[in-house]
C-alpha cells in the first residue's frame, strides 16, 4: 500500500505518456492513458494507491484517474510516474453539515463552513484529491483568493473546462455560505479559502460524504 489516504497520501506527476490498464499487467484492459497536464493547464496529478512487482521483475503502480466517471482506478508501470510526493493532510467536506474539516495526521486542525452544489446540481461524494492550486489576482473575480482544482467531476458535462469541482472564493455572495448555491463547485469565505489553499499542498486527499 502506498496511501490509506488519512494519515500518508502519495502523488506523483507523470513522466511519460503510458497507458492505463485494469490489472498490473499489459495483457489486461487498457482503461485510459496518463496525461501531462489538466484542463487549466498545470501538471497533472495522480494518487497513488499501491505498488506490485509482477514475475518479469517491473514495478506496476495502482492510481486514481481523473476522469468521467468518477471514481475509475488503474495500474501503470513505475517509469511513466515522476518521483514519488506525500502528505499527511487530509480534507472533508461534510454536505449534510455543509462544512469543510482539514485533518493533519488524522488529527482535526481546522473547519469552516462551505456553499456546495444546489439540490439540481450536487457535489457529487467520492473519494477525490486536489489537482490544482492557483492564485486569483483579480480582488474582482467570484473565485478570489484562491482557487483549487479537484478530480472529482460534477453532473454538468457542458460546463467550460470540463466540468472540474473546484474550491474556491465566495462567487461574490458570501451570505449564501453555508448554503447550496452552486452548480457543484465548493465556495469558501475569502479569509477561509485564503487559509485553506496556502496549508495544503497537491496530492492531498479529498473526503465528500
Amino acid at each position: 500500500m502506498l496511501s490509506n489516504e488519512r494519515t500518508l497520501t502519495r502523488w506523483a506527476n507523470t513522466a511519460a505518456i503510458a497507458a492505463i490498464y485494469t490489472q498490473p499487467s499489459s495483457a489486461s484492459q487498457r482503461v485510459n492513458r496518463l496525461r501531462w497536464y489538466t484542463e487549466d493547464g498545470f501538471p497533472e496529478v495522480y494518487l497513488l494507491l499501491a505498488s506490485h512487482t509482477d514475475s518479469t521483475g517491473h514495478q506496476w503502480i495502482k492510481l486514481r484517474i481523473p476522469t468521467r466517471p468518477n471514481g475509475q482506478t488503474g495500474w501503470v508501470k513505475r517509469e511513466a510516474l515522476s518521483a514519488f510526493h506525500s502528505t499527511t493532510n487530509l480534507l472533508v467536506i461534510n454536505r449534510s453539515q455543509l462544512r469543510i474539516y482539514l485533518y493533519r495526521n488524522g488529527q482535526q486542525r481546522w473547519s469552516a463552513p462551505v456553499g456546495i452544489g444546489a439540490p439540481g446540481t450536487p457535489t457529487p461524494p467520492g473519494h477525490f484529491w486536489i489537482r490544482e492550486r492557483f492564485k486569483i489576482l483579480d480582488r474582482s473575480s467570484g473565485y478570489w483568493p484562491y482557487a483549487l482544482g479537484t478530480s472529482d467531476y460534477s453532473t454538468l458535462t457542458d460546463w467550460p473546462g470540463g466540468g472540474v469541482v473546484g474550491i474556491h472564493g465566495p462567487y461574490g455572495a458570501p451570505g449564501q455560505i453555508p448554503g447550496r448555491p452552486s452548480h457543484g463547485c465548493i465556495r469558501m469565505h475569502t479569509n477561509d479559502d485564503a487559509r485553506l489553499a496556502t496549508n495544503i499542498s497537491l496530492g492531498t486527499p479529498l473526503q465528500i460524504i
